[in-house]
């Protein structure tokens, strides 16, 4: 099929927040052919991360809407746009609440309406996860297409019956791997700025959110404050659970070893200033953060929580939640030790490859489209 000029999809985003949704769908926009495709990002106004400028100079284009939360406007506001743009894919990454703008392109008539899940439910959130199980109900009305991050992930969201029939299709959160290797002068400069020189480093980049499971993290390293007196804990990142976590902190007595650099836009710089990384997470999706820290060498700890699929190396280490800070410790002390070499499983992460992948994808589609006018 002969393609004059680019296609547009419209990427529907939800909030910015800095988090590992954005971070996937911005790495392959970076690495797609912009000849063939170009993205058209809508978020919610309430977010709390800007635009990266880098995306916008490469011809995306960011378009902001009401939050979702406020229905009418959101509704209105989105079926007003799809009329006007006339997309021949609208692709949603807003898990469970996917329902409501494929609802509205189907309303439109947008022909190829993909429903793409990053994340399952899990803890203790109630309200939240009686909001998401209601929802799945009607996951599969309105999308022509099923997308998602893992196997549990599409499992969970589209069924049993659709996955083992093939109509889930599962897309890698793919990396550019380059990214993940930067120069020693680099770290070193992270490491002095930080007062991480000379210490034994324990990372977790995330939010603070209920899901990371901070609260258990931090039991986890004052179990290895008491192995290693030189030990601090770099927290990537920021939340809504900032000032509670910061009090846990407090009464454990580990406040002063701990780094809080808040929201980075290099986080990629920050994985090599860690001997080990931890992500005790209550539930995932698959974190890119997991992904990333294997690529770049670090050894990792994670919970159960974490899908096998996350596992590209010799270095990531599943432990139960149930094995106790201490265990974790212990653990990750020993995994710190280890030489991390990427087995061949990590090939499929590469974002050159994944993002060849979605354009053939998206392309196939709009083909068929044609091929039936």
């Amino acid at each position: 099929m002969e393609i004059k000029e680019p296609i547009r999809i419209a990427q529907i985003m939800g909030k910015l927040w800095g988090g590992g949704v954005e971070s996937v769908v911005f790495n392959y926009y970076r690495a797609i052919d912009k000849s063939k495709i170009q993205f058209d990002f809508y978020y919610d106004s309430d977010s709390t991360v800007a635009p990266p400028p880098d995306l916008i100079a490469m011809g995306a284009n960011f378009y902001e809407i009401p939050p979702y939360q406020k229905l009418v406007p959101y509704c209105s506001t989105l079926k007003k746009i799809l009329r006007e743009k006339k997309y021949i894919v609208v692709h949603s990454h807003i898990n469970t609440l996917s329902v409501i703008p494929l609802f509205i392109a189907w309303t439109e008539k947008v022909p190829v309406r993909i429903a793409h899940n990053h994340s399952v439910p899990g803890g203790k959130e109630f309200s939240r996860n009686a909001l998401k199980n209601f929802l799945r109900k009607f996951s599969k009305l309105f999308p022509t297409d099923y997308f998602a991050c893992s196997e549990k992930a599409g499992r969970w969201l589209f069924g049993n019956r659709s996955f083992d029939n093939g109509k889930v299709v599962v897309i890698k959160n793919g990396i550019d791997f380059q990214r993940f290797m930067p120069g020693e002068e680099i770290v070193e400069e992270k490491r002095n700025s930080l007062g991480l020189k000379n210490k034994f480093v324990v990372g977790h980049i995330g939010r603070f959110t209920y899901a990371k499971n901070h609260k258990f993290l931090f039991e986890i390293f004052a179990e290895i404050l008491k192995q290693k007196e030189n030990a601090m804990l770099m927290l990537v990142g920021d939340g809504e659970l900032h000032a509670e976590l910061k009090k846990q902190a407090e009464t454990l007595g580990i406040l002063e070893h701990m780094v809080f650099t808040g929201q980075v836009s290099d986080p990629e710089n920050y994985y090599r200033l860690a001997n080990v990384m931890i992500f005790p997470s209550f539930f995932e999706g698959l974190p890119l953060t997991t992904i990333e820290s294997q690529v770049a060498g670090v050894p990792v700890a994670v919970s159960e929580a974490i899908p096998k699929e996350a596992v590209i190396s010799n270095g990531c280490k599943h432990i139960s939640l149930r094995a106790g800070a201490k265990t974790w410790a212990l653990e990750s002390i020993l995994l710190s030790e280890k030489r991390v070499n990427l087995t061949v499983k990590s090939e499929a992460y590469d974002i050159r490859k994944c993002s060849g992948e979605l354009t053939e994808w998206y392309y196939s589609k709009i083909q068929a489209r044609e091929m039936r006018k």
